[in-house]
């Protein structure tokens, strides 16, 4: 019996559960620290103090709800799955040598030589559109995901922390998702830095509970590791966005002097995002945009007519 070693990489998807829970736990204790212990107390101070309470829990308030709700749409969203038995409707979309080796073993005309199961899988795994381990087409800039075990459409990567593949059809809600988490864990390390630094100033007269004040410095240092590391992440897909390209597709990108599917910054946005501006900050899509832009749909893309695959 053949084994599959890229199966064992459905393993992944048990650890992807467990850092949802994380995420809630991380989420659960920046609320405790920031808004139970630190801010929500000083509302009643008065003055400037107030205010600047009031307006820190409204702002914190306002990204985690964007947060969960960008986190739970790329969560349960498809991020885009190939029809079953879909194939290329234009020939101009087949490369060549893919056309050659359907000929060699579909036509009834010619049927030698004669090719075996395996040889006719490799030839179409060869090619650009087709996969040999879904036995079905394979549209433009889809990929095979060896976790999910499927193809996915424009696929960007499998994020274990969402449990999910990344692809056309939940990519902007990821970006959401990273963009207001690095906004949130921002905030939380300015806002608990007077604490953290009162910690190791007074230590001997703290008013705090010592649980309380572990929570304190734990959620500091956790939010202080996530807004550095995201900043990262955030300045990285920026540059794939504005260039409409893939993590995946990156290598593919650098042998190319040109990338096809570069249609300009604002088209490559819109791609992702939709046209309607007012959505641009929600994990929505207009109907209009979904009915306007075929690349929301991630079968479809425009291409540059100055570039020659």
């Amino acid at each position: 019996m053949d084994l599959n070693p890229f199966r064992l990489c459905s393993g992944l998807k048990v650890i992807g559960y467990f850092m949802i829970l994380i995420v809630f736990a991380i989420v659960v204790l920046s609320y405790y620290a920031v808004v139970v212990l630190i801010w929500a107390p000083r509302l009643l101070d008065g003055g400037f103090t107030s205010f600047l309470s009031f307006t820190i829990i409204i702002i914190f308030h306002i990204l985690l709800v964007m947060l969960m709700w960008s986190y739970i749409r790329v969560v349960v969203q498809d991020p885009g799955s190939v029809p079953e038995n879909w194939k290329l409707v234009s020939e101009q979309n087949i490369e060549e040598g893919n056309s050659v080796a359907l000929s060699d073993y579909a036509s009834i005309e010619n049927p030698t030589p004669t090719l075996s199961t395996e040889q006719i899988e490799r030839r179409q795994s060869q090619s650009r559109g087709y996969c040999s381990k879904c036995q079905n087409g394979k549209p433009p800039r889809c990929h095979h995901c060896s976790v999910c075990q499927r193809c996915v459409l424009k696929m960007d990567h499998h994020c274990i922390w969402v449990v999910n593949c990344v692809g056309a059809c939940n990519y902007k809600f990821f970006l959401l998702f990273v963009v207001y988490t690095f906004l949130i864990t921002t905030l939380d390390t300015l806002v608990l830095l007077p604490s953290f630094i009162k910690f190791f100033r007074q230590s001997k007269n703290q008013s705090l509970l010592p649980g309380n004040i572990a929570v304190i410095f734990l959620v500091f240092v956790l939010n202080l590791a996530f807004s550095l590391s995201l900043l990262c992440f955030v300045i990285m897909h920026a540059s794939l966005l504005s260039s409409n390209t893939t993590s995946v597709e990156v290598y593919e990108k650098k042998k190319s002097p040109q990338w096809r599917y570069d249609m300009g910054w604002k088209r490559n946005f819109e791609q992702v995002f939709g046209a309607n501006k007012v959505l641009w900050f929600f994990p929505l899509f207009s109907k209009k945009d979904m009915e306007s832009i075929p690349a929301l749909h991630g079968m479809e893309f425009p291409t540059r007519s100055d570039v020659v695959d």
